[in-house]
């Protein structure tokens, strides 16, 4: 019974000193509202401090873009005129081959095809003798090749031809020379000069043989009028005989007879004359059959004979007249009537002459030309007889290198029209701009190309800004932006890249803080608070470019160094660290 008494007071302590427990405890955790207030306030804000910077501001512009190789060219070729036909392909070149200046780019029909650096496609044959500003291309062209085609005077000359034959043959080709159809244009034109020659002569020929008529008809006419004269005194002088007034008449008679025979014999001598310059032109020219040449040659022996006839009429005559006796009617006015008519059918006979050798110098003058002509011909066209390139076996392209980028025709096929595109192994960024940075972007800037995923850094350049949007591929609200990218060892083409792009810049280091660092005074000027020495206070500033999150100041009245801390901000510096 007193163990039981015993342990329910036991109990009772227990519980006793359980309650004066929890009463402590209790009390331990009740706290005033004062003390709560004091316990929650926050502590005084701390100035949050930054650097000054001393440093090359610059505002930019990133986009993105996807690499490329230059814009597709086609590129086609013309049959050419001095060939019968567009030839048959027998070697292409492969995909993405690359194509240099002077390389041959196909053949076709056992010819090459060049491909040269110009602004001008080919569009005519290049032959000796053209000029124009496609030779002028060819020839620089040969120039940077290392072969010397002359001046630079846009004229395919034999020089041109000698650095032609020359490049041709260190390819490993044959020149094109001339062809059939030059060959036998050059024999017609031989053929054609050696008859304008021979006509010349022939025409030269009629005009000596006029100038003899001339001189024989002179002769004739004056001779017709002596003779008409002295035929009138020897009818006159018999009746004066009678008078006593002279002597004889006789040996009158007989000068009359013997200047009918000098003015025969004179007659005969051209006539004769005449007959051999006849021949003469009828021999020098190749269309008179032999038949006219046999009848030339006759009238020649014909016109001997009468000669010497005439001479011995003459004789004949001579001593007949000195036979007469003063058997001499009266006849006078008869005479005088022969002697006027042998006057006018002596001008007549000299008119004639004249006329006709008139006639001769015309046929001259127009032989001359024409044989002068035929001679200019015949030169020109040997002139254009040396090394030629065809239309079809060169192709000017703007900007070499190139690369093959899709062959249009097969092996076989015909070497006409377009039979490729290349694309210059320049590589080039297609690209866009905002609406707002469109107008701050310009041709020729540089532009920082990189990509840190693939790590890549690269140069460009600014090629072209779209002047709309919307064009090129690009939507409504961007404008189209071109970057040639400068040359580098990496492949970029088919890549994005971060194309970033300074449009303004400071031209050195300048003195640079946070733009947050930055504020209003009342009368609205600019300043920065700095910390000196653990105390804050204000410096007026101007600022300038801001870039980056930074802005350029200038102190205006105390010096801001670099390095000196700024205020920025106001932090509870529990909660910052």
């Amino acid at each position: 019974m007193a163990g039981r008494h015993v342990t329910i007071l036991y109990g009772v302590l227990l519980a006793a000193a359980s309650a004066a427990a929890g009463a402590w405890y209790a009390g331990s955790r009740i706290e005033s509202p004062a003390d709560a207030a004091a316990r929650t306030a926050p502590p005084p804000p701390s100035p949050i401090l930054v650097p000054v910077e001393e440093k090359v501001l610059s505002a930019e512009i990133i986009t993105r873009g996807t690499a490329r190789f230059g814009l597709p060219q086609p590129v086609s070729l013309a049959p050419s005129p001095l060939k019968a036909g567009p030839g048959l392909i027998t070697a292409l070149p492969a995909r993405n081959a690359p194509l240099n200046e002077g390389d041959v780019m196909l053949s076709a029909s056992g010819r090459p095809v060049f491909v040269l650096r110009g602004d001008i496609p080919a569009y005519r044959d290049l032959v000796p003798g053209v000029s124009g500003d496609d030779v002028r291309q060819l020839k620089q062209a040969l120039k940077r090749l290392g072969f010397d085609p002359g001046s630079d005077d846009g004229l395919y000359d034999p020089r041109t031809s000698d650095a032609v034959a020359q490049w041709y043959r260190a390819k490993g080709w044959e020149a094109f020379g001339p062809t059939r159809d030059q060959l036998a244009a050059l024999r017609t034109l031989e053929r054609e000069h050696q008859e304008a020659v021979r006509a010349k002569f022939a025409a030269e020929a009629a005009g000596a043989a006029a100038d003899l008529a001339i001189n024989a008809s002179r002769a004739t006419a004056s001779h017709q009028v002596r003779t008409a004269t002295l035929e009138n005194s020897s009818r006159i002088l018999p009746r004066s005989a009678a008078d006593g007034s002279v002597p004889s008449a006789v040996p009158l008679a007989v000068e009359t007879e013997r200047a009918k025979a000098e003015y025969a014999n004179t007659a005969a001598e051209a006539d004769f004359a005449a007959q051999i310059a006849d021949r003469a032109i009828i021999v020098l020219d190749p269309r008179q059959t032999d038949t006219a040449r046999a009848a030339a040659e006759a009238k020649v022996q014909v016109a001997r004979a009468a000669r010497e006839r005439i001479r011995l009429e003459g004789q004949m005559a001579i001593q007949a007249a000195e036979r007469e006796t003063m058997m001499v009617s009266n006849r006078m006015e008869i005479a005088r009537g022969a002697a006027h008519a042998a006057r006018l059918e002596g001008e007549r006979n000299v008119r004639a002459a004249q006329d006709a050798r008139k006639l001769a110098a015309i046929d001259i003058g127009m032989a001359t030309a024409r044989a002068d002509q035929a001679a200019a011909d015949l030169a020109a066209a040997k002139g254009r007889l040396g090394v030629q390139i065809p239309l079809d076996e060169v192709v000017f392209i703007r900007n070499l290198p190139v690369r093959v980028e899709e062959v249009s025709v097969t092996v076989g096929g015909h070497a006409s029209g377009q039979i490729m595109t290349v694309t210059d192994n320049q590589v080039s960024i297609d690209s866009s701009l905002a609406l707002d940075a469109a107008p701050l972007v310009q041709p020729g800037m540089p532009v920082a190309i990189d990509e840190q995923a693939l790590g890549v850094k690269a140069t460009g350049t600014v090629e072209l800004v779209a002047n709309t949007p919307g064009t090129r591929g690009v939507d409504g609200y961007h404008f189209y932006m071109g970057v040639r990218v400068d040359p580098t060892p990496i492949r970029l083409e088919g890549f994005s890249l971060r194309l970033t792009i300074p449009i303004q810049s400071t031209k050195g280091a300048v003195t640079a803080v946070p733009v947050s660092a930055l504020s209003l005074s009342t009368d609205g000027s600019s300043r920065v608070q700095v910390a000196r020495d653990g105390v804050l206070e204000y410096v007026t500033v101007r600022p300038g470019l801001t870039a980056g999150g930074l802005v350029e100041v200038a102190a205006t009245d105390r010096k801001l160094a670099p390095g000196q801390l700024v205020v920025v901000g106001y932090g509870n510096r529990e909660a910052t660290q």
